[in-house]
Protein backbone atom coordinates (compact mmCIF):
# COMPACT_ATOMS: atom_id res chain seq x y z
CA UNK A 1 0.00 0.00 0.00
CA UNK A 2 1.33 3.47 -0.48
CA UNK A 3 2.63 5.22 2.65
CA UNK A 4 3.61 8.83 3.79
CA UNK A 5 7.00 10.57 5.11
CA UNK A 6 6.86 13.11 7.48
CA UNK A 7 10.04 13.96 7.95
CA UNK A 8 11.04 16.35 11.23
CA UNK A 9 13.91 18.69 11.16
CA UNK A 10 15.96 17.42 14.37
CA UNK A 11 19.37 18.02 16.42
CA UNK A 12 21.08 15.20 18.81
CA UNK A 13 19.58 16.80 21.61
CA UNK A 14 15.94 16.43 19.90
CA UNK A 15 15.95 13.67 17.89
CA UNK A 16 14.96 10.57 20.24
CA UNK A 17 12.31 12.51 21.88
CA UNK A 18 10.51 13.15 18.38
CA UNK A 19 11.03 9.65 17.49
CA UNK A 20 9.59 8.70 20.92
CA UNK A 21 6.35 10.66 20.37
CA UNK A 22 5.80 9.91 16.60
CA UNK A 23 6.02 5.85 17.81
CA UNK A 24 3.47 6.72 20.34
CA UNK A 25 1.43 8.34 17.53
CA UNK A 26 1.21 5.25 15.76
CA UNK A 27 3.74 5.93 13.10
CA UNK A 28 4.30 2.55 11.44
CA UNK A 29 8.02 2.96 11.58
CA UNK A 30 10.74 5.52 12.86
CA UNK A 31 14.34 6.04 11.57
CA UNK A 32 16.67 8.42 11.46
CA UNK A 33 18.64 9.86 9.24
CA UNK A 34 21.95 12.17 8.48
CA UNK A 35 20.67 15.58 7.32
CA UNK A 36 24.30 16.91 6.64
CA UNK A 37 26.40 13.77 5.58
CA UNK A 38 28.20 13.66 8.65
CA UNK A 39 30.21 10.97 9.27
CA UNK A 40 29.45 9.03 12.40
CA UNK A 41 31.98 6.69 14.75
CA UNK A 42 31.06 3.79 16.21
CA UNK A 43 29.45 4.50 20.00
CA UNK A 44 30.05 3.10 22.95
CA UNK A 45 27.96 0.19 24.09
CA UNK A 46 24.22 1.19 25.04
CA UNK A 47 24.43 4.35 23.44
CA UNK A 48 22.32 5.71 20.77
CA UNK A 49 24.70 7.23 17.29
CA UNK A 50 22.56 10.40 16.49
CA UNK A 51 24.09 12.76 14.17
CA UNK A 52 24.34 16.25 15.01
CA UNK A 53 21.87 17.42 12.53
CA UNK A 54 19.25 14.79 12.22
CA UNK A 55 16.08 13.72 9.84
CA UNK A 56 13.67 12.14 12.01
CA UNK A 57 11.41 9.89 9.86
CA UNK A 58 8.17 8.73 10.19
CA UNK A 59 6.13 5.82 8.01
CA UNK A 60 2.07 6.49 8.03
CA UNK A 61 -0.57 4.74 5.65
CA UNK A 62 -1.40 7.17 3.10
CA UNK A 63 -4.99 7.49 4.51
CA UNK A 64 -3.65 8.36 7.74
CA UNK A 65 -4.42 12.15 9.29
CA UNK A 66 -1.18 13.77 9.13
CA UNK A 67 -2.34 17.39 10.08
CA UNK A 68 -3.50 15.75 12.92
CA UNK A 69 -0.26 14.21 13.88
CA UNK A 70 1.23 17.20 13.29
CA UNK A 71 -0.97 18.76 15.66
CA UNK A 72 -0.52 16.44 18.29
CA UNK A 73 2.97 16.40 17.95
CA UNK A 74 2.98 20.17 18.54
CA UNK A 75 0.74 20.06 21.76
CA UNK A 76 2.88 17.47 23.05
CA UNK A 77 5.97 19.57 22.15
CA UNK A 78 4.93 22.74 23.81
CA UNK A 79 6.43 25.31 24.92
CA UNK A 80 9.12 23.87 22.44
CA UNK A 81 8.48 25.15 18.98
CA UNK A 82 7.06 22.43 16.43
CA UNK A 83 10.27 21.80 14.30
CA UNK A 84 10.45 22.49 10.60
CA UNK A 85 9.00 19.35 9.17
CA UNK A 86 7.52 18.07 5.66
CA UNK A 87 5.51 15.36 4.15
CA UNK A 88 6.47 13.67 1.15
CA UNK A 89 4.75 10.17 -0.64
CA UNK A 90 6.60 7.26 -0.53
CA UNK A 91 6.20 4.61 -3.69
CA UNK A 92 4.43 1.13 -2.84
CA UNK A 93 7.60 -1.19 -3.25
CA UNK A 94 8.38 -4.55 -1.85
CA UNK A 95 11.24 -2.60 0.90
CA UNK A 96 12.72 -5.75 1.99
CA UNK A 97 13.73 -6.47 -1.64
CA UNK A 98 15.11 -3.54 -2.49
CA UNK A 99 17.08 -3.07 -0.01
CA UNK A 100 18.68 -6.61 -0.11
CA UNK A 101 19.17 -5.14 -3.81
CA UNK A 102 21.25 -2.14 -2.90
CA UNK A 103 24.18 -4.22 -1.44
CA UNK A 104 26.16 -6.22 -3.96
CA UNK A 105 29.20 -8.34 -3.73
CA UNK A 106 32.12 -6.24 -3.21
CA UNK A 107 35.84 -6.88 -4.07
CA UNK A 108 39.08 -5.54 -2.28
CA UNK A 109 42.02 -5.80 -3.73
CA UNK A 110 42.63 -9.09 -6.40
CA UNK A 111 40.68 -11.31 -4.66
CA UNK A 112 39.36 -10.48 -1.63
CA UNK A 113 35.24 -10.23 -1.55
CA UNK A 114 32.30 -9.36 0.54
CA UNK A 115 29.66 -11.54 -0.42
CA UNK A 116 25.71 -10.70 0.98
CA UNK A 117 24.26 -14.50 1.52
CA UNK A 118 21.32 -13.97 -1.40
CA UNK A 119 24.74 -13.70 -3.65
CA UNK A 120 26.00 -16.16 -5.54
CA UNK A 121 29.89 -15.13 -5.20
CA UNK A 122 31.02 -13.89 -8.40
CA UNK A 123 34.40 -15.04 -8.37
CA UNK A 124 34.28 -18.58 -6.73
CA UNK A 125 38.02 -19.34 -6.55
CA UNK A 126 38.27 -16.24 -4.75
CA UNK A 127 38.49 -15.32 -1.08
CA UNK A 128 34.32 -15.23 0.07
CA UNK A 129 33.51 -13.66 3.03
CA UNK A 130 30.08 -14.29 3.88
CA UNK A 131 28.46 -11.59 5.36
CA UNK A 132 25.38 -10.07 5.63
CA UNK A 133 25.22 -5.66 6.14
CA UNK A 134 23.11 -4.86 8.88
CA UNK A 135 24.26 -3.36 12.48
CA UNK A 136 26.65 -5.89 12.62
CA UNK A 137 29.31 -3.41 13.55
CA UNK A 138 30.75 -3.21 9.88
CA UNK A 139 30.75 -4.89 6.54
CA UNK A 140 33.09 -3.06 4.33
CA UNK A 141 31.31 -0.50 3.20
CA UNK A 142 33.31 1.62 5.11
CA UNK A 143 36.77 3.51 3.74
CA UNK A 144 38.30 2.33 7.18
CA UNK A 145 36.91 -1.22 6.79
CA UNK A 146 38.25 -1.21 3.14
CA UNK A 147 41.51 0.22 3.99
CA UNK A 148 42.07 -2.44 5.83
CA UNK A 149 40.86 -5.29 3.74
CA UNK A 150 42.44 -3.80 0.93
CA UNK A 151 46.09 -4.03 3.04
CA UNK A 152 45.17 -7.70 4.25
CA UNK A 153 44.56 -8.73 0.44
CA UNK A 154 48.06 -7.52 -0.14
CA UNK A 155 50.08 -8.98 2.79
CA UNK A 156 48.10 -12.61 3.28
CA UNK A 157 49.31 -13.27 7.02
CA UNK A 158 49.78 -17.11 5.72
CA UNK A 159 50.68 -18.98 9.22
CA UNK A 160 50.83 -15.86 11.50
CA UNK A 161 48.94 -14.94 14.25
CA UNK A 162 46.78 -11.98 13.99
CA UNK A 163 45.18 -9.64 16.49
CA UNK A 164 41.81 -7.72 15.63
CA UNK A 165 41.85 -4.77 18.29
CA UNK A 166 38.18 -3.91 18.21
CA UNK A 167 36.97 -6.75 15.82
CA UNK A 168 33.26 -5.12 15.56
CA UNK A 169 31.20 -7.86 13.30
CA UNK A 170 34.91 -9.97 13.01
CA UNK A 171 34.96 -8.44 9.24
CA UNK A 172 38.97 -8.30 9.68
CA UNK A 173 39.59 -11.27 11.78
CA UNK A 174 37.36 -13.62 9.04
CA UNK A 175 39.69 -12.25 6.19
CA UNK A 176 42.48 -13.04 7.92
CA UNK A 177 42.01 -16.31 8.82
CA UNK A 178 40.68 -17.03 5.37
CA UNK A 179 43.72 -15.51 4.09
CA UNK A 180 45.91 -18.27 5.86
CA UNK A 181 46.39 -16.96 9.16
CA UNK A 182 47.00 -19.60 11.86
CA UNK A 183 45.28 -17.58 14.74
CA UNK A 184 43.02 -14.91 15.19
CA UNK A 185 42.34 -13.06 18.44
CA UNK A 186 39.29 -10.51 18.50
CA UNK A 187 39.23 -7.75 21.26
CA UNK A 188 36.35 -5.61 21.83
CA UNK A 189 34.59 -3.61 24.46
CA UNK A 190 31.01 -4.92 23.18
CA UNK A 191 29.93 -8.33 24.02
CA UNK A 192 27.35 -8.35 21.06
CA UNK A 193 30.41 -7.55 18.84
CA UNK A 194 32.15 -10.58 20.04
CA UNK A 195 28.74 -12.64 19.71
CA UNK A 196 28.46 -11.42 16.12
CA UNK A 197 32.56 -12.20 15.54
CA UNK A 198 31.48 -15.58 16.91
CA UNK A 199 28.42 -15.83 14.28
CA UNK A 200 30.03 -14.80 11.36
CA UNK A 201 33.37 -16.91 11.77
CA UNK A 202 31.01 -20.02 12.14
CA UNK A 203 29.29 -18.80 8.73
CA UNK A 204 32.59 -18.85 7.37
CA UNK A 205 34.13 -22.07 8.58
CA UNK A 206 36.49 -20.47 10.83
CA UNK A 207 35.31 -20.34 13.72
CA UNK A 208 37.86 -22.92 15.21
CA UNK A 209 40.94 -20.04 14.11
CA UNK A 210 39.54 -17.61 16.18
CA UNK A 211 39.38 -16.57 19.88
CA UNK A 212 37.38 -13.65 21.13
CA UNK A 213 37.66 -11.61 24.01
CA UNK A 214 36.70 -8.49 26.39
CA UNK A 215 39.85 -5.96 26.53
CA UNK A 216 40.20 -6.66 30.79
CA UNK A 217 39.96 -10.27 29.67
CA UNK A 218 43.00 -10.23 27.10
CA UNK A 219 46.27 -12.16 27.56
CA UNK A 220 49.62 -10.94 27.02
CA UNK A 221 49.78 -12.24 23.71
CA UNK A 222 52.47 -11.02 20.73
CA UNK A 223 51.43 -11.79 16.99
CA UNK A 224 52.50 -10.71 13.62
CA UNK A 225 49.84 -9.06 12.85
CA UNK A 226 48.03 -6.67 14.90
CA UNK A 227 44.81 -4.52 12.95
CA UNK A 228 43.24 -2.17 14.40
CA UNK A 229 40.07 0.12 12.90
CA UNK A 230 39.09 2.29 15.85
CA UNK A 231 39.55 5.98 16.56
CA UNK A 232 42.55 8.31 16.96
CA UNK A 233 41.62 9.21 20.09
CA UNK A 234 42.12 5.11 21.75
CA UNK A 235 44.65 4.86 19.10
CA UNK A 236 46.90 7.44 20.39
CA UNK A 237 45.88 5.93 24.30
CA UNK A 238 46.61 2.36 23.57
CA UNK A 239 49.65 2.81 21.49
CA UNK A 240 51.91 1.05 24.60
CA UNK A 241 49.19 -1.68 24.85
CA UNK A 242 48.96 -2.30 21.01
CA UNK A 243 52.69 -1.84 20.57
CA UNK A 244 53.46 -4.77 23.47
CA UNK A 245 51.58 -7.24 21.54
CA UNK A 246 53.33 -6.93 18.16
CA UNK A 247 56.48 -9.09 18.53
CA UNK A 248 59.93 -7.70 16.67
CA UNK A 249 59.50 -7.71 12.89
CA UNK A 250 55.94 -7.82 12.84
CA UNK A 251 53.25 -5.52 11.17
CA UNK A 252 50.78 -2.81 12.79
CA UNK A 253 47.86 -1.41 10.74
CA UNK A 254 45.91 1.45 11.87
CA UNK A 255 42.63 2.57 10.62
CA UNK A 256 39.58 4.87 11.98
CA UNK A 257 41.99 7.88 11.23
CA UNK A 258 40.91 11.67 9.93
CA UNK A 259 43.51 13.15 7.57
CA UNK A 260 44.19 16.22 10.48
CA UNK A 261 44.77 13.10 13.14
CA UNK A 262 47.40 11.34 11.46
CA UNK A 263 50.21 12.96 12.32
CA UNK A 264 49.70 12.63 16.15
CA UNK A 265 47.99 9.28 15.69
CA UNK A 266 51.30 8.13 13.70
CA UNK A 267 54.13 9.70 16.74
CA UNK A 268 52.40 7.78 19.22
CA UNK A 269 53.69 4.87 17.25
CA UNK A 270 57.20 5.76 16.40
CA UNK A 271 58.69 4.75 19.73
CA UNK A 272 58.16 1.18 18.24
CA UNK A 273 57.34 1.48 15.19
CA UNK A 274 58.92 2.26 11.54
CA UNK A 275 56.27 3.75 10.44
CA UNK A 276 54.88 3.81 6.45
CA UNK A 277 53.64 6.89 4.83
CA UNK A 278 49.58 7.19 5.38
CA UNK A 279 47.27 5.70 2.55
CA UNK A 280 44.05 7.66 2.11
CA UNK A 281 40.63 6.45 0.95
CA UNK A 282 37.69 8.69 0.80
CA UNK A 283 38.73 11.38 3.29
CA UNK A 284 39.93 8.53 5.91
CA UNK A 285 43.52 7.58 6.89
CA UNK A 286 45.40 4.35 6.87
CA UNK A 287 48.67 4.01 9.25
CA UNK A 288 50.86 0.52 9.01
CA UNK A 289 54.32 0.45 10.68
CA UNK A 290 56.93 -2.34 11.29
CA UNK A 291 57.99 -3.52 15.25
CA UNK A 292 61.72 -2.86 15.53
Amino acid sequence: MPWLQLILESDAQHAEHYADILSELEASAVTMQDAADQPLYEPPPGATPVWERTHVVALYPAEADIDAVVATLGERLAPEPLPDYRVTPLEDKDWTRAWMDAFEPMRFGERLWIVPSWHQAPDPQGINILLDPGLAFGTGTHPTTRLCLGWLDAHPPTGQTVIDYGCGSGILAIAAALLGAATVHGVDNDPQALLASRDNAERNAVSEQLEVYLPDAFPPIEAELLLANILAGPLVSLAPKLAGHVSAGGHIVLSGILPEQAQEVREAYLPWFEMAEPVEDDGWIRLEGVKR
